[in-house]
C-alpha cells in the first residue's frame, strides 16, 4: 500500500468532487472514507487507475451520504446520476484547495488542521497524535472548520501569502506522534509550488529544506539541543542543502524578495560555511535588514541582534538587544549568550537560569538550565561557546 500516493491524490479527488456540486464538507467526508476503503481493498486488488477509483468510490459515498440525509433531499434531486467509470479529469484544484484550508475566517490552528487533512490525506487520528491532542478534539476542530469555509464561493482568488504561514506553522511543528509534519510540510509545498508560480512559494520550500536538511545534527544521543555553532556539519543532508540554495537562487533572480526568500538566503549562509567560525555573519546582518524592511518583526531584530554580536562584537548585539521589548520570547536566551562572549559569565549564569524559566518546551528549558550549571560551576577548564540560542 502506497500511503504516499493516496495523499497525493487527495486534493485532486476532493477538487472533483467538488466541482461536481458537492459541497466541501461532505465531499471532504467522502474522500476521507474512500480513503479508508483504498487502504482495505488496495493491497489485495490494487486499481489499474487509482484516481479514477477514488473519485468513483468518493462520489458513491457522496451520494449515499446525501440520500441518507432527509434534509438534503432538494440538493439530491438536482445531484446528477453517478457518472460511468473511467479516467478521472485532469483538472488540478489543488491551488484552490490550499486557499480555501487557509480562508482568513479560520484560526491559525483550523487552518493547520483542515489542510493537513484535506491537502495533505492524514486521518484525524493521524493529526491529533500529532498535535498531541485527543482525536475527538482534533475532530471537532476540523468539523468546525469545514463548516465555515463550506459556504466560500471555489473560484475566489487566495491569499498566497496566508497558505504560505499556514504551510510554515506545519513545518514548524517539526516531528510528533507518528508523523513527521517537517516533512509533511515540505511535501505540500512542493506540492503548491508546482501549482503556482511564485518566488515566496519556491522561497519557503528553500527554507523548509536548508532547516531540514540540519535536522539530524540537531539533538545529541542523550535527546539534548546542540545548538547550531556545535553541530557535526558531516551529519547535514548535503542533497537537500544543494536543492535549497538551487531553488533560491532561481527565485531571486526574479527581484521580488520576500521575506521566506530572505529567511532562506540566510539558512543558506550557514549551510555553506565549512565550520561556524567561517560563518559569513555581516552578509547574515545585511540580509536581516531587508528582513527587517520586510517584517518589521521583533523576532527577526532579535535574530538580527545575535548576528550583529557575531559581526561586530558582543556588545555591539547588547546594544541591539536594548532597543528591544523585556518580554519577547528568547531575548533573556539571546541576553545571556552574548553576556557570557562579553567575558561577565556571573550575569550569563543568572540569564540562562532566567530563560529557562521561560522556555517554551522541555528540550530548550533542560538546555538552557546546563547552560547555568556549567558557568556556576566556575570549572576553571573552560568550555566551549554554546552557540547563539536562536540558531539552530
Amino acid at each position: 500500500m502506497d500511503e504516499l500516493l493516496l495523499r497525493s491524490l487527495t486534493p485532486d479527488v476532493l477538487g472533483i468532487l467538488v466541482r461536481r456540486g458537492a459541497d466541501f464538507a461532505a465531499a471532504e467526508d467522502a474522500v476521507q472514507d474512500a480513503l479508508v476503503e483504498a487502504v482495505r481493498v488496495w493491497p489485495a486488488d490494487p486499481p489499474r487507475d487509482p484516481k479514477g477509483w477514488l473519485v468513483t468510490v468518493a462520489w458513491r459515498r457522496f451520494l449515499d451520504a446525501t440520500r441518507a440525509d432527509a434534509a438534503r433531499r432538494r440538493r439530491e434531486e438536482r445531484v446528477d446520476e453517478e457518472p460511468s467509470p473511467g479516467p478521472a479529469p485532469s483538472v488540478d484544484d489543488t491551488l484552490h484547495l490550499y486557499f480555501l484550508c487557509a480562508h482568513p475566517s479560520l484560526t491559525p490552528s483550523s487552518a493547520v488542521a483542515l489542510t493537513l487533512r484535506a491537502v495533505g490525506g492524514l486521518t484525524t487520528r493521524q493529526i491529533a497524535r500529532a498535535y498531541l491532542v485527543p482525536e475527538a478534539t482534533m475532530a471537532q476542530r476540523i468539523s468546525r472548520a469545514k463548516r465555515t469555509v463550506s459556504d466560500v464561493r471555489f473560484d475566489r482568488p487566495g491569499d498566497v501569502a496566508t497558505v504560505l504561514r499556514v504551510l510554515y506553522l506545519v513545518f514548524n511543528e517539526g516531528y510528533s506522534g507518528d508523523v513527521d509534519l517537517a516533512a509533511e510540510a515540505i511535501r505540500l509545498t512542493r506540492h503548491l509550488a508546482a501549482a503556482i508560480d511564485h518566488p515566496e512559494v519556491a522561497g519557503l520550500l528553500a527554507l523548509m529544506l536548508l532547516h531540514h536538511a540540519r535536522r539530524a545534527a540537531r539533538t545529541a544521543p542523550d535527546g539534548g539541543l546542540v545548538p547550531l555553532a556545535e553541530q557535526d556539519r558531516s551529519r547535514w543532508d548535503t542533497a537537500a542543502i544543494a536543492e535549497g540554495v538551487a531553488i533560491l537562487q532561481a527565485a531571486l533572480a526574479r527581484d521580488r524578495l520576500g521575506e521566506y526568500q530572505a529567511q532562506a538566503a540566510v539558512a543558506a549562509l550557514h549551510a555553506d560555511a565549512p565550520t561556524a567560525a567561517e560563518t559569513d555573519w555581516v552578509q547574515i546582518v545585511e540580509w536581516y535588514d531587508e528582513l527587517v524592511e520586510l517584517t518589521d518583526s521583533p523576532v527577526v531584530r532579535l535574530n538580527r541582534a545575535v548576528a550583529v554580536g557575531e559581526a561586530d562584537g558582543p556588545r555591539a548585539g547588547l546594544a541591539e538587544l536594548a532597543e528591544l521589548d523585556d518580554s519577547l520570547p528568547r531575548r533573556t536566551a539571546v541576553a545571556a549568550y552574548l553576556h557570557e562572549r562579553d567575558g561577565d559569565p556571573a550575569t550569563a549564569a543568572r540569564l540562562y537560569a532566567e530563560a529557562a524559566r521561560k522556555a517554551p518546551n522541555l528540550a530548550e528549558r533542560d538546555h538552557l538550565t546546563r547552560q547555568a550549571a556549567r558557568l556556576n560551576s566556575r570549572c576553571p577548564t573552560k568550555r566551549p561557546s554554546p552557540g547563539p540560542p536562536s540558531a539552530s
